[in-house]
Formats: structure tokens, sequence, C-alpha cells
């Protein structure tokens, strides 16, 4: 009894000194450990009492005397766990005032912890360890007086979350020890051949349960979120998780995932999402997906969201709860602008804006972390945050990017007009050669072959000129109504002994143009579309209509782009996939069809294939504005 009330005063003195900041948050997570210690300290009078009523049946006896030293064991692991959390949590400038009473209180528990244990296992209190107890105790006792130092600074407890995570840790592991024991220890007073087989087939399941619990991910997940929920005033470290961030975002380099990828990383740790997406606008402001982070299954449209989304995000800055969407709360309008196959798809949890300067720069999509929860204050304050500070980031990328290509684009300009300079010098070369070969050459047969070659060189030569001139230049100034279809067919023709090159759809449909822009345009597409797929696979042409616009479609089933190299590298100038390719056709072909007010679209998947739509208004709805706009304009002047 002399023990029990030492333990327990000793406990108190340990909540003292945790409670020595006087700040309710420092106890939050310790009341309970103190609460269970003094409960189990509790239990052993009644087993002490048990065992001296049993002194007749030496078994019983036992029982009762190893159930004691488990209360023991337990104490003093317990005590001993909450001075480490104390010296470890504790602020370095009061670290010292703790130092000798740490000391003394850890030597007097572990003296305890080893004496239990020592009697546990032998079945009995080892004498001599028995009788030296209080002096050791007496001599840590002047250690701890040597500590006490009632003038000193208030003690200031701030454990951290790793800390009260191990703790945990600990406890449950202790706490399955000691349900392993005392269920071991009781199954052998069933008596008989079945108390044996009844031991090892539990010593087994308890084996089995543990291996099979421990090193499961939902777990430790469900143990993460209940001790935030209920030991911390916050859900986050926000330290821990701006650390973390900044080396997801910093770990570039050579092989390493592009930004995009670290982007929806760094913002799906933080929620511990296993997966994650990054959409960005793009031209039209609708929103394309550009990255993915361990969510390959997922189908993604090819656009993912319309344009009016991408201006709600703009105007409100706020994180869409897919959850509180799916059962029909709408806080700003969002409902009727989210698409179908975000509500669908179960697995999508919170839409995340990425914000810079009032201009949304891309929306993350989160998945649904393992252990479900809702959505609170605090993981809306914290996304918003980071979104902005990502937004920055792929904002900086991008604006780096526009740099570069500018000076490439400088240089090429520089290069582009020392050519010019010379093919045109050589032309008048040529041209004036051929004009005095005419007036004096002697043999007739000889001018006459002379003559055509010349001017064959010379027209090439002027082709060349006059093709080089176009960049930079507007084809828009030569429209003229075409015939969609029949250009399609001509380009079909141009390919057969080439390449299987077929014709699906055949509407009859004129667009506004130029012609020679637009057939260069296709060409390009179609090449690209026969060097991306095997010899024997076929490119199809589909040529559709509405009532404002015609499109031309190049479809083969080749090898694919990635949507990253589709969003950063397909229309970006000297950026090409292929072996000494310049990277410049698929950039021009897309501003000459800008130039004629049509569009350029793509949709791509690896291993799949890939769409090109050439999108042009039709020579009617051409007539109908132009006819339009004269009328208003005259209707002004007469007014």
């Amino acid at each position: 009894m002399a023990t029990m009330a030492r333990n327990l005063a000793l406990i108190g003195a340990i909540f003292a000194m945790f409670s020595a900041d006087g700040r309710a948050a420092s106890l939050k997570p310790i009341r309970p450990v103190i609460v269970s210690l003094v409960l189990v300290q509790l239990c052993e009078p009644l087993v002490l009492g048990l065992g001296m009523r049993a002194s007749a049946f030496p078994a019983v006896a036992q029982v009762a005397f190893e159930v004691r030293m488990i209360i023991d064991l337990l104490v003093a692991i317990g005590a001993l766990m909450l001075l480490h959390n104390l010296y470890a949590g504790a602020a370095a400038a009061s670290r010292y005032l703790l130092r000798w009473s740490v000391i003394a209180l850890s030597g007097i528990f572990a003296y305890d912890l080893n004496l239990a244990t020592i009697a546990y296992l032998s079945g009995e209190y080892p004498a001599l360890l028995r009788d030296l107890r209080g002096l050791f105790a007496g001599m840590m006792a002047m250690l701890f007086a040597l500590g006490a130092n009632p003038a000193g600074p208030r003690v200031q407890f701030s454990p951290s979350r790793t800390v009260t995570f191990r703790t945990l840790s600990l406890l449950l592991i202790g706490t399955y020890l000691a349900v392993m024991l005392l269920v071991a220890k009781a199954l052998p007073l069933i008596g008989g051949d079945f108390a044996r087989t009844s031991q090892v087939v539990f010593l087994v399941l308890a084996a089995g349960g543990a291996i099979m619990a421990l090193p499961s991910p939902r777990l430790r997940g469900w143990l993460r979120v209940m001790a935030t929920k209920h030991l911390f005033q916050h859900r986050y470290d926000y330290r821990e998780e701006w650390l973390r961030f900044t080396r997801t975002i910093g770990l570039g380099g050579k092989g390493s995932a592009s930004l995009e990828e670290r982007a929806v990383k760094a913002l799906a740790d933080i929620t511990e999402s296993p997966a994650g997406m990054l959409l960005m606008p793009n031209d039209e402001a609708q929103l394309e997906l550009v990255a993915r982070f361990n969510w390959p299954t997922i189908a993604v449209p090819a656009v993912a969201a319309e344009h009016k989304l991408s201006g709600l995000f703009e105007q409100n800055q706020f994180v869409i709860a897919m959850d509180e969407a799916r059962s029909g709360i709408d806080h700003h309008g969002e409902l009727a602008l989210i698409p179908d196959w975000l509500i669908e798809a179960e697995d999508v949890w919170a839409l995340v804006p990425l914000i810079h300067f009032d201009r949304l720069v891309g929306v993350v999509v989160l998945a649904r972390p393992r252990i479900e929860r809702r959505l609170d204050w605090e993981d809306f304050d914290l996304l918003k945050v980071v979104g902005q500070q990502l937004a920055s980031y792929l904002s900086e990328q991008a604006g780096q990017q526009a740099l570069m290509d500018a000076s490439r684009f400088d240089d090429f300009n520089r290069r582009m007009a020392f050519v010019m300079h010379d093919i045109k010098n050589l032309t008048s070369q040529l041209s004036l050669l051929a004009a005095n070969a005419q007036k004096h050459a002697d043999n007739p047969a000889f001018r006459a072959d002379m003559l055509v070659t010349l001017r064959n060189s010379a027209d090439k030569l002027s082709g060349l000129l006059a093709r080089l001139g176009r960049y930079g230049a507007s084809p828009n100034h030569d429209l003229r109504a075409i015939d969609l279809g029949q250009l399609a067919r001509a380009i079909a023709d141009r390919f057969r002994g080439v390449h299987p090159v077929a014709l699906t759809r055949d509407e009859n449909v004129r667009v506004m143009g130029n012609v020679e822009a637009l057939e260069q345009t296709i060409m390009h597409l179609v090449q690209n579309a026969i060097d991306a797929s095997d010899a024997a696979m076929p490119v199809y042409l589909d040529v559709t209509a509405d009532c404002l616009h015609g499109t031309l479609e190049v479809i083969d089933t080749g090898c694919g782009m990635s949507p990253e190299f589709v969003r950063t590298g397909l229309f970006k100038p000297f950026v090409s996939s292929k072996q000494g390719g310049f990277g410049i056709g698929a950039f021009e072909a897309r501003e000459l069809v800008k130039a004629m007010g049509g569009r350029v679209a793509v949709e791509s998947r690896e291993g799949v294939g890939t769409r090109f739509s050439v999108v042009l208004p039709t020579a009617d709805a051409v007539r109908l504005i132009g006819a339009h706009e004269f009328d208003d304009s005259s209707s002004k002047e007469i007014a």
C-alpha cells in the first residue's frame, strides 16, 4: 500500500510539471494518460486483497502476484513515457529546470520496472533488490530536491505531433502486450488439454492480427485523424506542412516530375489525398487536363470544364467540396457549372482553385482520403493559401517559358532575315543570267535546255522566298470560299501509294479561308499522323458541318501524346518530339488557321491515338456577318 501511495504522489508531481505553464492546451493530451495510470494503480489493492484471501489456493495466489507485477509494469512504463514527453516537449530554455527532476523520477520508475520484470519472470520478489529499493529511492529524492527551483521561470510544455503519435503508438503496443499476457495467463486456469490448446490458438490469432493491423495505412490514418481531432487545437502542424510543401516543390532536376505534377502532389499531401489532377485553362478559358498524380484510371474529357466555371472561381475564389455539391448544397451557383464526370466520379473529393492576382491559373482535383472526413474551415483556409502559392510558381514558370520563346523567336527572325536577303540576291543573279543566256547563247538546243533549268531554279527559289516571307504575315488577305470536302479528297489522293488515308465522312460544306495556307496546314497534320502510325494503320479524314462552322478532323490510332506535352510542347515553337525536327509545324498550322478566323483543337491519349480538328467559319456565315456589319455601318452614316 505504501508503494501505491508513493506512485500516486509521483504521478501527481509529474502532472504538476505538465500544468506548470498554466495552459489548457498542454494538459489536454496528458489528462487521459494520467487518469489511466491512476486507475491502473488503484486496481492493485483489489488484487492484493484477492491474493491474501486465496492464500490457501497457491494457483490463485500466484496469478494474483503476476497481475500485481503487470500493474507495476504498466505504471512504470506509463510514467517513463510521460517523463520522456515532458522533457522532449519542453521549451529549450526550460529544460535545465527539469533536468534533475526528470532524472530522479526516471530513476525511480526505471528501478521499479526492472524489479517488477524480474519478479514476474521468476515468480517471486528478489530479496536483495527489494531491500535496496528504499535506499535507491532516497538517493533519487535528493536529485529531485536539487532540481526544485520555485523562483525559476514557468515551464512551457509544447509537445510536438511526432512525440504525441509515438507516445500513442507505445501506449497501444503496451496495452496490446498487457492484454495478451493477461489472457495467456488466465487461460491455464481452465485446466486440461483444452486450456493449452486455447492458449496456443489465442497467441497465434493475436500475433496474426497484429501482423495484419500494424502495417495497415488505413489504421494508421485513422489513429492520426483521431489523435489530431481530440488532442490538438488545430488539425495541421503548419510548420511541418510548410517544410514538406517546400521540399516537394523544390524537388526538381533531371528525371524528376514536372512542376505541374509536383504541385498536385504538394497539395494532395496536405490533406493526405492519395491522388490528384491539375486542370488549366486553354486559350478559350476552358479547363483541360495537364498533369496527373497517382490517378491513371479516371477518364477526363478533352474539355474538362467550360469557361463559366473558370470565371466563377476567379470571382469567388472558393474551394468546392464535392460531397456538398453531390448533396445539392450550392454556395455560389457552382452546381450548374460542375461537369457531370466530376459529379459521377465518387473518388473526387475537392476542387481547389489556383489564383494569382485574381486570375485563375489552374484547378487541382483532389481524390478522397483513405480515412473519409468532411472538409472544415481549417481545410478551406489552408488549401486556398497553398493554392495561391502554387499559382505564383506556375505563373513564374509560364513567364520564364514565354521569355525563352521570345528569345528564340528573336534569334529565328534574325537568321531568317539573313537567309531571305541571300536568297533574294541569288534569285536576282539567276534571273539576270537567264536573260543574258537568252540573248547570247549560240547553240539553240543548249540555250533551250539552259533556259528551262535556270527558270525552274528561279521559280523554286522564288517560291521558297515567298514561303519564307509568309512567316509572321497574315494569310487573311486572300480569303475565299473553299470546298472542304474537295480539299480533303485531294489530300487523300496525294498520299495514295505512300500511306493509306481514308475519307470517312464528306459533308457538303464551304468554309472561308486561304487555299494555300489551309492546304499546307492539313498536309502537315496528315504527315504528322502518318509519322505517328504504323505502316498498315490508316489515317482518317472526317469532314462535318454545323450552322456556322465547318470541321475537318485528322484522326490516327498511333502512339498518342501525353496531356503535359499537348499543353506545354505541341504548339510551342522549337519543341519537337521528332528526331531532328524543328518544332515549328504545329505552331505554324495553328497560327495560319487562327489568322483565317478559325481554331485548331487536339484530343490525344497515349497508346490510343490523336484527333486534330481544324474548325473554320462557313462562307455563308461570313457573308451574313459581313452584310450585318455593312447594314449597321450604313444606318450609322444615315443617322
